[in-house]
């Protein structure tokens, strides 16, 4: 079989969008707005392995290489993604389309490569790792969606409406400052260090601004209390970052925010959303993520070790005792490591 990947980077590539919706398994991350956000504040650099047939997109394995001293030179696809499912038609494409990573990345002085998704096509792989993954299917009416809710998060969605709180829909620099905001006391309660503040700029400057993603804010008295952050590309939307005031909990504003943003997405004409990857051991989170009428699956990531020759399991960097460092850092201590360590670690 005649199977050759060509290497492209969608930072520059002419019209990278459009032909990547010539694809029937495309989503954001597969986007240029995502490469663009992870090339300028990490300095990783876009390694796209795509095949074209007759001017559209046949397959797609993306991969950023990233130089790192903790971990070694290494390709992921993608780091900071919660999955990135290989764009590939069958498992024989699969499984050519791996050797020419793993020919790439030994060409290329590569420690290891992370796929992050193809968990169909990949029986013969050995898992690194898994997570739950959780999607739900958008309805024209937002009311059929509210009736497959939970009980728990129907009452919880009315317990905040009676409170008094209230959410609304952003697109500004100011509400992702805000989120940002939160989302550094968030961090140190689940004891890991925030994302950088140049980070967040680039969210705004390129999925925000361009219209491919929306801050959703929640407020009790004026004061912020809850937020999200979403990306959408096409017709799918995904959940990516959620943040709160531990103080204001009692509220629920965290349900009223994803009923919100539920809501918006419907109404516009969106077909799928994705709430993001679960850790197997986070059984609140997943029952959460259960309770909005989502099907639930499985994301298995997979690392091939170049030098080994094989796939191999491998541990997760940010350990238990990594969390309780963070846990009791100053947030100003913590978002210095972050600006230092997330460079590295994705």
């Amino acid at each position: 079989m005649d199977f050759k990947l060509e290497v492209v980077n969608p930072v520059d590539y002419p019209k990278w969008d459009n032909l990547l919706l010539s694809s029937r398994d495309y989503s954001f991350f597969h986007s240029s707005y995502w490469a663009k956000v992870l090339y300028e504040s990490y300095n990783y650099q876009p390694v796209y392995f795509t095949l074209m047939n007759e001017g559209k997109l046949s397959a797609l394995i993306p991969v950023m290489s990233i130089k790192s001293i903790l971990t070694g030179k290494r390709g992921v696809s993608l780091p900071f993604t919660d999955c990135c499912e290989p764009i590939i038609l069958d498992k024989v494409q699969y499984q050519a389309a791996i050797r020419s990573l793993i020919e790439y990345g030994k060409s290329a002085a590569w420690k290891y490569i992370e796929i992050r998704g193809g968990t169909e096509l990949s029986q013969n792989m050995t898992s690194a790792s898994f997570y739950y993954g959780h999607t739900l299917e958008l309805a024209k009416d937002a009311e059929t969606l509210y009736a497959n809710f939970r009980d728990s998060n129907k009452r919880n969605i009315n317990k905040a409406l009676k409170q008094g709180v209230r959410v609304n829909i952003h697109f500004t620099p100011e509400s992702i400052e805000e989120f940002s905001r939160l989302n550094r006391m968030t961090r140190k309660e689940h004891g890991l260090p925030p994302q950088p503040d140049y980070f967040f700029d680039n969210v705004y400057k390129h999925i925000i601004s361009k219209e491919q993603g929306i801050v959703v804010l929640a407020s009790y008295n004026n004061v912020t209390i809850a937020g999200a952050v979403y990306f959408h590309f096409g017709n799918r939307a995904v959940y990516k970052y959620g943040a709160s005031d531990k103080r204001y909990q009692c509220l629920r504003a965290n349900n009223l925010v994803m009923w919100e943003a539920i809501k918006w997405y419907s109404n516009n004409g969106y077909k799928l959303l994705c709430f993001g990857r679960t850790e197997p051991e986070n059984a609140g989170l997943r029952q959460y993520k259960n309770g909005w009428g989502t099907q639930e699956h499985v994301i298995n990531y997979y690392k091939y070790d170049l030098k080994r020759d094989k796939f191999v399991t491998g541990k997760a960097l940010i350990n238990r005792i990594f969390r309780r460092v963070f846990r009791i850092l100053p947030i100003p201590i913590a978002q210095i490591v972050g600006s230092t360590l997330y460079r590295y670690v994705g």
